[in-house]
C-alpha cells in the first residue's frame, strides 16, 4: 500500500480539533488523561476544484517531488523484478520480496502511529525519507557488486533490504497521513487526496513503461539510483513546508494510546462506518489483484510468459482507469454527501469486479478493468478523505494506523481465503480450471457489490458530520432514491 502524499497549509486554517491537551503532573504524580477527541460538526470537504488546491503552492512542490518519487518506486519494482527473475526465475522469491517488504507495516503500523501524534511529524517524515533514500543505495550497490555466478547472496541482500524497507514505510505512511491537512484547508482535502490519487496511479503506468526503455540500453543500476534520489528529493522538498504545531504528547503507555484510537473509532458512528467500509474494500477488491496472471492463464488461456506481461499491461489499464475516476471526482456536486458516495462507489466496485470477473477475452479485460480502476479510486478517495477529516488531530496519527493494519490484514485474509476457494473450486467441483477462477472473482465481486447496496440502504449521516434523523423520520431505504441522495437537492 503506497503512502498518501496528501499535505496542506497553515495549521490555523484547517485546525479539526483542538490540539489543547493539559500537560502531565510534576513527577511522581498521576498523569492528567487528555480529553477525548471531538468530531467536527460538518466536513464540507465535495467543495472546490484542482486549480484551487494547486494554487497552495507546499502541496503543489510535495506533490510534483512525490509524483516523481512514485515513478521511481514503481521503476524500482519493475527492476528488482527482472533482477530477481534473471538471477532465480523463482516466483516463490518474488513473493518473499513482497511479504517482507509488507509485513514490518502490518507488525509495526500501530507503533508509527503514536510516534507520528508524539514527535515532530515534519522532521518524522524527513527523516524516514532519508533512511528510505539509504535503503533503495543499498539496492544500487546490490546491482553493481559483481556476485558470483549462482549466488544466493545478493537475493539475500535484497530480502534484508526489503525487510528493512518495511520498517521505515511503518514510520513512513502514518507522517504522511498527519501532515495531510496542514496543506492545504479542510474543504480542499478531497480534492487534494484525489489529485495524489491521480499522481499516483499516472506514475504507476509510467514506472514501468520508463523502466522498460531504460533496461532495453543499459542495466538496472541507472534505474535504482534515480529512486534512490528522488527520496532526497522528497525529504528537502517537506523540509520548505511549515512546521507543525506544537503538541503535549499523550502520556499514557502505548498500548493505552492504541486502544484510546481504536474507542475512539469503534464509540463514534461515522469513523466506524468508514472503517468497515475500509476493510470491506481490502477485504474483496484488494485480493482481486493478486489474481490477475492466474486469471489470465486460466481464462484466456495465454502461456505464463504472456500471462505475466498480460497482466501487467491489466495492472496499467487499472491505473489509466483510476486516473480518468479521479479526474471525474471534480464533477460530483458538493451537495451530494459522502455517507451516500461511499456505499455507491463500493456497490459499483462490486459490480465492475462482477464484470470483469465474466470475461472471456483479454480484450473485454482491459475494457472491464478500466471500470474497475475508475471506481477504485472512488472508494478510496473518498472513505480515506471522510477518515482524514473525522479524526481529530491529536488522534489522527494513530487512527490512521489502526486503519491501515486493519486494512492490510484483511487483504491478507482476502487473498488467502480467495486461493482457498479457487483450489477448492478447482478440486472438488469438478469444474475447468478458467471457470473456478471467474467464479472466485465473482466471488469477491458480488459480496462487495451487496455489501455496498446494504451501506447505501443503511446509511449513516455522521459520516459527514451530520446529526442522524429521529427515529420517526427514518430516510429511504429505496436504493435508487439513496444513490439519487433526493432528501439532500438543493432546494432552489
Amino acid at each position: 500500500m503506497p503512502p498518501e502524499v496528501l499535505l496542506a497549509l497553515p495549521e490555523s486554517s484547517v485546525s479539526i480539533a483542538s490540539n489543547d491537551v493539559p500537560p502531565a503532573d510534576p513527577v511522581g504524580a498521576t498523569p492528567v488523561q487528555p480529553p477525548p477527541p471531538s468530531l467536527p460538526p460538518s466536513l464540507h470537504n465535495n467543495r472546490g476544484s484542482y486549480s484551487e488546491v494547486l494554487a497552495h503552492k507546499h502541496y503543489r512542490n510535495v506533490l510534483l517531488a512525490q509524483f516523481l518519487s512514485n515513478i521511481g518506486t514503481w521503476t524500482e519494482m519493475f527492476a528488482i523484478q527482472v533482477f530477481v527473475a534473471d538471477r532465480t526465475g523463482s516466483l516463490a522469491d518474488q513473493g518473499i520480496l513482497g511479504a517482507l517488504s509488507t509485513l514490518p507495516i502490518f507488525v509495526f503500523g500501530l507503533l508509527g502511529g503514536v510516534v507520528a501524534d508524539r514527535c515532530d511529524r515534519r522532521k518524522m517524515l524527513i527523516i524516514t525519507q532519508i533512511l528510505a533514500s539509504v535503503v533503495a543505495f543499498g539496492v544500487v550497490a546490490v546491482s553493481l557488486f559483481d556476485f558470483a555466478e549462482g549466488s544466493r547472496a545478493p537475493i539475500n541482500w535484497l530480502f534484508a533490504l526489503s525487510a528493512i524497507n518495511g520498517i521505515v514505510m511503518a514510520f513512513n505512511f502514518p507522517a504522511w497521513q498527519v501532515l495531510t491537512p496542514r496543506l492545504v484547508p479542510r474543504e480542499l482535502l478531497t480534492r487534494a487526496i484525489a489529485l495524489n490519487g491521480i499522481q499516483f496511479n499516472l506514475a504507476r503506468v509510467l514506472g514501468p513503461a520508463m523502466a522498460g526503455a531504460v533496461l532495453a540500453q543499459w542495466a538496472s543500476p541507472p534505474l535504482f539510483v534515480f529512486n534512490a534520489f528522488s527520496f532526497l528529493l522528497v525529504a528537502a522538498v517537506v523540509a520548505t513546508t511549515p512546521k507543525p504545531p506544537i503538541t503535549v504528547p499523550d502520556p499514557r503507555p502505548v498500548l493505552a494510546q492504541i486502544a484510546s484510537a481504536w474507542e475512539f473509532i469503534r464509540r463514534s458512528r461515522g469513523p466506524w462506518a468508514v472503517f468497515l467500509a475500509q476493510v470491506l474494500i481490502s477485504f474483496l477488491a484488494a485480493p482481486m489483484v493478486r489474481l490477475l496472471t492466474l486469471f489470465v492463464i486460466d481464462v484466456y488461456g495465454m502461456p505464463k510468459k504472456t500471462a505475466e506481461t498480460s497482466s501487467g499491461i491489466l495492472l496499467a489499464v487499472q491505473g489509466v482507469g483510476a486516473v480518468i475516476g479521479g479526474l471525474a471526482l471534480r464533477y460530483v456536486p458538493a451537495w451530494y454527501p459522502k455517507h451516500h458516495f461511499i456505499p455507491l462507489s463500493v456497490a459499483a466496485l462490486g459490480a465492475s469486479i462482477t464484470l470483469f470477473a465474466v470475461t472471456t477475452s483479454l480484450w473485454a479485460g482491459y475494457g472491464a478493468m478500466l471500470i474497475v480502476g475508475f471506481f477504485w479510486i472512488w472508494c478510496f478517495n473518498q472513505s480515506w478523505a471522510a477518515m482524514q477529516v473525522l479524526s481529530p488531530d491529536e488522534v489522527r496519527g494513530r487512527v490512521l494506523s489502526l486503519t491501515t493494519v486493519a486494512s492490510f490484514g484483511a487483504t491478507g485474509v482476502g487473498v488467502f481465503l480467495a486461493g482457498l476457494l479457487g483450489e477448492g473450486l478447482k478440486d472438488w467441483a469438478n469444474i475447468t480450471p478458467g471457470l473456478a477462477t471467474q467464479l472466485t472473482v465473482a466471488a469477491l465481486g458480488v459480496p462487495l457489490l451487496i455489501g455496498g447496496v446494504f451501506m447505501l440502504m443503511h446509511r449513516t449521516p455522521e459520516v459527514d458530520g451530520m446529526t442522524p434523523p429521529p427515529p420517526g423520520k427514518r430516510p429511504s431505504r429505496n436504493p435508487i432514491r439513496a444513490a439519487l441522495a433526493v432528501e439532500h437537492w438543493p432546494k432552489e
